[in-house]
């Protein structure tokens, strides 16, 4: 799929966010990227030639982790990885759109705090 086609798909996958979490989603950039930096693989602790396992990533401080000092900083960011997902899902373009839907809705979970175990137990892990 090529890379405007899927920047779609993550366009479409935010708006089709209920009306509450759109509202609280500020100071944050929703990018999609190609595969994961060395440094975002990293942060999650794989390796360079794991990088087909990590679909998004957020970059930030969660809601429920920000103080009254909490201004005036660089947006937060949410990034997905094409190349990533189109691995995971294979070619199939709705197996590819529901993948973006989800990833969307995970990465936008831990931007509200919601760790991993929880997201897993809600269904999105």
């Amino acid at each position: 799929m090529d890379s405007r086609r899927f920047e779609e798909l993550v366009a479409e996958a935010l708006d089709g966010l209920p009306p509450e979490f759109q509202e609280h989603l500020e100071n944050v950039e929703v990018i999609v990227e190609d595969w994961p930096s060395t440094d975002d693989l990293e942060s999650v602790g794989l390796e360079r030639h794991e990088r087909f396992e990590l679909l998004g990533l957020y970059i930030g401080i969660p809601l429920t982790e920000r103080g009254s000092g909490y201004f005036g900083v660089l947006p937060d960011r949410i990034a997905l990885y094409r190349r990533s997902i189109e691995m995971y899902t294979g070619e199939d373009p709705e197996a590819i759109r529901e993948q973006v839907r989800r990833t969307v809705i995970h990465e936008i979970g831990h931007y509200y705090g919601i760790s991993d175990e929880r997201l897993e137990e809600m269904g999105w892990g």
